[in-house]
């Protein structure tokens, strides 16, 4: 898609290459801000638990007396793959109130503090006895009125997609039943049960961050709703785009995986503290999400050909949008050694999982805040709470 781009064949999008460097400029900056020891760790959902320099499910987690490293790692499982599947955009006017601590929160910092909280009261497992737990039979039951109430939302405070936050959940609940091999190889199905058969994966102590999302995709695509299908296959946040047409039907689709891929990203610090040590982090891609993307549009690098565009509400199957998340998946790869660069480091030693978190991502809210009062994205997405 890039290329095509480059060459001035994509119909949607234009890219203005000559001014990915003051991009990346602009994103080091955030870097050296937000991170001054220039060692960002990795994009992923334990980011959203911190407050005010207090990590809430590190603090959650050393007050329980954990039998087994495995039975916290199923724990910390359950918590990262529920708490991502309910992070699709809240809205501009959504907020969460935490009432033990006083915070107010919004956006994916919100959503995560609402689904912890969720979590820690117990209000997904099936144990009165064990409320740090997700389990396939409560998954299976949750509406979205229950989704509401965890989420405070209502009238005055409206929380985009609650039936469809719902529905993914329900759809969870029924994969992990049914994939018994992946979630219940030492306990009853629950997503955390994925720990287990990663942990059966590993060699010497060891396992690939490409392999992690491989059994996410092959235990998770059944759960996504309306997306495409090859062959019977349901392919997940995978989408057909008309400047592809190859010469048999799977060379028309572009595979983005956004979610799938920020929770593989999401499950490396649970198994590493598990003594299973994660490789090839950079077999991941970038995010395909609208903070990275929007970095791109706010910063000029890529320019839709239609300007009435970026007033138009969109669907995520439109090839606009397709192109537009292919796109920023592509441009992450060319800045994250351009912001290396600017802050002397090899690019090897700083790898894209940390430059999304540095990062492209921040620089992306950064910047949206600057341009629009709401901090919204420059493009409108309708969204069902299950790709944004």
């Amino acid at each position: 898609m890039l290329s095509l781009a480059l060459a001035d064949s994509l119909p949607e999008w234009r890219v203005q290459p000559e001014l990915l460097p003051a991009a990346a400029d602009f994103v080091a900056q955030v870097v050296r801000d937000r991170y001054p020891g220039l060692h960002p760790p990795f994009h992923a959902r334990w980011r959203h638990f911190v407050f005010d320099g207090v990590d809430l499910w590190a603090r959650t987690g050393a007050a329980r007396a954990w039998k087994t490293p495995a039975a916290q790692a199923r724990a910390a499982f359950d918590l990262a793959i529920t708490s991502v599947l309910l992070d699709a955009g809240a809205g501009a006017d959504w907020r969460y109130t935490d009432a033990s601590s006083g915070l107010t929160a919004a956006r994916s910092e919100g959503l995560a503090l609402a689904s912890l909280r969720w979590f820690e009261r117990g209000g997904l497992s099936a144990d009165p006895r064990e409320p740090l737990r997700a389990d396939a039979t409560v998954l299976r039951a949750i509406d979205a009125a229950a989704v509401d109430g965890a989420f405070q939302a209502g009238p005055q405070n409206p929380l985009q997609g609650s039936p469809g936050r719902a529905a993914l959940l329900n759809a969870l609940g029924a994969a992990v039943m049914a994939r018994e091999d992946l979630f219940a190889l030492a306990d009853v199905p629950r997503p955390g049960g994925l720990f287990d058969a990663l942990a059966a994966r590993a060699v010497a102590g060891q396992i690939a961050a490409p392999l992690i999302l491989e059994v996410l995709l092959d235990g998770l695509g059944p759960i996504w709703p309306n997306r495409p299908t090859l062959e019977g296959i349901a392919l997940g946040d995978c989408w057909p785009h008309p400047a592809f047409d190859g010469a048999g039907p799977a060379q028309r689709f572009v595979p983005l995986h956004k979610l799938s891929q920020w929770l593989a990203y999401s499950l490396i610090e649970p198994l590493e503290a598990a003594g299973i040590a994660v490789t090839n982090v950079a077999g991941l891609t970038g995010l395909a999400e609208y903070r990275n993307g929007g970095l791109f549009v706010d910063t000029a690098v890529l320019v839709p050909r239609e300007a009435a565009a970026l007033s138009r509400m969109h669907d995520v199957a439109d090839p606009f949008i397709v192109g537009w998340r292919a796109l920023t998946v592509g441009l992450l790869d060319e800045i994250a050694p351009l912001v290396a660069a600017r802050l002397g480091l090899e690019a090897g030693n700083f790898p894209l999982a940390r430059v999304l978190e540095g990062g492209t991502w921040a620089a992306g809210r950064l910047i949206a805040r600057q341009k629009r009062a709401d901090g919204g994205p420059p493009i409108r997405i309708s969204s069902d709470g299950t790709v944004f």
